[in-house]
């Protein structure tokens, strides 16, 4: 009898649970992406928007709050509706370390982050004509010429520069990183010359094509639109990451709003049209939802982060 009570007790949060998910969205959502338009965030979100219309039979209305590297957003997300009408954007490594560098409105552990979706992985890219043909080439050329490998990448203590810090650091060897204001003009560093590599993402190889070669990508597995690039791992280097993109709700929302935000971008992000999108664009798919899971990838990053940032000397 008592297991027959514990059963219904379940059964009726499960409903309460249900109807709640059901109920939202009770009308359209606003998806904040707390930069300018045209960047992977704003292309992303564009994406989802006609399966989320799909899916919930409302419209995932993007707007844009940009300032600050994404700061100026973000410091303002708690102070909006928490009733799950609004729904923002966010970056790693940007949102934990942006709070260690100074006063920017708020802290890592302010913003509750109920998806992340995806990942832009870091990639080693050279010109189509350059001397370097694999990773060993400019590890080598790198070791006979310290600080003397030039790469271009996007600002400071960005997933790119972070990365060029991690990999220096395992490979034993001394680059020199220069900061652009984005991927964009990194990129058009690395097309001019005026750089020896890129320090971009797989998203770059596929905008660029054949005008640009990728050395190795920090995966667990090789990227699916190039199969024969390898990975830093296979390689003998311990390098996974990137800039991961997800979304945040106002930290008051209820555990309801929380979780029926994230079962929305789940199941965008299940939809294998959109995946095929996504892949085909260069970037690669993830699925941490709201709960345990992403607690644990949130602190796992947040120290890896940090730890690369004290090395470049980001933070003290």
């Amino acid at each position: 009898m008592r297991f027959t009570k514990l059963l219904s007790a379940a059964a009726v949060s499960l409903l309460a649970t249900g109807a709640m998910a059901q109920d939202w969205p009770a009308g359209p959502v606003d998806y904040i992406i707390p930069f300018g338009p045209g960047g992977e965030s704003d292309i992303t979100a564009r994406l989802q928007q006609p399966y989320f219309a799909e899916q919930t039979g409302q419209q995932l209305v993007v707007q844009y709050q940009p300032g600050g590297g994404g700061a100026v957003g973000w410091s303002q997300l708690n102070t909006m509706s928490d009733d799950g009408s609004v729904i923002m954007g966010v970056n790693l490594p940007h949102i934990v370390i942006q709070p260690q560098t100074g006063d920017v409105g708020y802290q890592t552990d302010d913003l509750a982050v109920v998806h992340m979706f995806h990942y832009t992985p870091d990639a080693i890219l050279v010109n189509a004509d350059s001397d370097f043909q694999t990773l060993e080439d400019l590890v080598a050329f790198a070791k006979e010429n310290p600080k003397q490998t030039i790469f271009s990448g996007s600002g400071k203590g960005s997933a790119n520069h972070l990365a060029q810090v991690s990999f220096d650091e395992a490979a034993g060897i001394e680059t020199t990183y220069v900061p652009f204001q984005g991927t964009g003009a990194a990129v058009t560093a690395l097309l001019g010359n005026q750089v020896t590599a890129e320090w971009g993402y797989t998203t770059v190889a596929a905008q660029q094509g054949e005008a640009v070669r990728m050395l190795a990508v920090a995966m667990e597995e090789r990227h699916p639109a190039f199969p024969d690039v390898p990975t830093f791992r296979e390689l003998g280097y311990d390098l996974v990451g990137g800039a991961y993109r997800g979304v945040a709700v106002p930290n008051s929302a209820s555990d309801e709003v929380k979780q029926a935000v994230a079962d929305a971008i789940s199941a965008i992000n299940a939809d294998e049209s959109f995946r095929k999108k996504m892949i085909d664009g260069g970037f690669a798919m993830l699925d941490v939802a709201y709960g345990p899971d992403m607690d644990a990838f949130m602190a796992a990053r947040k120290e890896l982060y940090t730890n690369a940032a004290k090395s470049a000397g980001i933070i003290e």
